[in-house]
């Protein structure tokens, strides 16, 4: 049995002793057949209702500003009992076996619907772009997508306060997201195709529109602002036409580098086929790549 264990809900919390069943042999089985989660795998001293966990996720998804932090001191309004840091530590243990139950219990879903493959959710993500009716006539494009980056989502590198950086290991689980690697497969495309300068090129800075004076973000990288000091300076996405997110990638240490969309549309291209549009607002500049 769990005896004396703190369970902790949105509006309740209270000690309580579980009798264990033949077929729970661990504390985290007993908990979870409860409702509760507890945030050590042997012997939890408190745990959270399942209701808290996936309330705070879907908080947190909304707000990302709407941190663990500020649940937990929350939760100690709600049952008016001090903050202390270490809830912070039980909730993060706790929501992280939360998250992963979650991945496994939609994998295993996914594997049962047919729905597992690489491909399956872009090719499904928006029924009005990339669905097809029986006998339905050509269009001039069969998919329309945005792309364009973004500087807000920064994060600092920790080396500018002289901190030995933490080693990060995990990689993306998600279908949204391109790696850092298929990113930089990219990286010296343009400084082998390319040896102009957008600016200057009178291709791009014609008389009838010239882009390149109206958005900074055609510049050369000569004179872009770099972003040394962030380790990710923001995000790279590409949307369809009804505002489903397709892909993203992050933009590592700089600013909005050619080779974000074309590992973007290289991606788009591998599948949906190349008679696709993009619009893109230095379009003009990256139609040189």
């Amino acid at each position: 049995s769990v005896s004396d264990i703190e369970l902790v809900d949105i509006f309740t919390r209270r000690k309580a002793t579980l009798i264990s069943r033949p077929h729970h042999p661990f504390p985290n089985e007993n908990l979870i057949s409860h409702g509760y989660l507890g945030c050590s795998p042997v012997f939890p001293s408190i745990a959270f209702s399942l209701r808290t966990l996936s309330a705070f996720r879907q908080a947190h998804r909304t707000c990302p500003r709407f941190t663990i932090q500020a649940q937990c001191k929350t939760l100690c309004h709600l049952h008016s009992i001090p903050y202390r840091p270490y809830l912070c530590t039980q909730f993060s243990l706790a929501f992280n076996v939360y998250l992963e139950v979650i991945h496994r219990v939609d994998n295993c879903i996914r594997d049962v619907l047919g729905r597992n493959s690489q491909d399956w959710r872009l090719l499904n993500e928006c029924p009005a772009c990339f669905y097809r009716l029986e006998d339905e006539p050509s269009l001039k494009f069969d998919w329309l997508v945005s792309i364009d980056g973004n500087n807000s989502l920064k994060r600092w590198d920790t080396t500018v306060y002289g901190k030995t950086p933490r080693e990060d290991s995990r990689t993306a689980r998600s279908t949204y997201w391109l790696s850092n690697a298929e990113v930089d497969r990219f990286k010296y495309e343009v400084k082998a195709k390319q040896v102009y300068d957008w600016e200057t090129d009178p291709d791009v800075a014609s008389s009838l529109f010239n882009c390149v004076d109206r958005w900074r973000n055609a510049k050369s990288d000569q004179r872009k602002k770099m972003f040394s000091v962030f380790e990710e300076s923001g995000i790279f996405i590409a949307t369809c036409r009804h505002r489903f997110v397709l892909l993203a990638c992050d933009m590592i240490k700089s600013g909005e580098l050619a080779k974000y969309p074309l590992a973007i549309v290289n991606r788009l291209l591998a599948v949906y086929g190349k008679n696709g549009g993009v619009a893109y607002d230095i379009g003009c500049a990256f139609a040189k790549t």
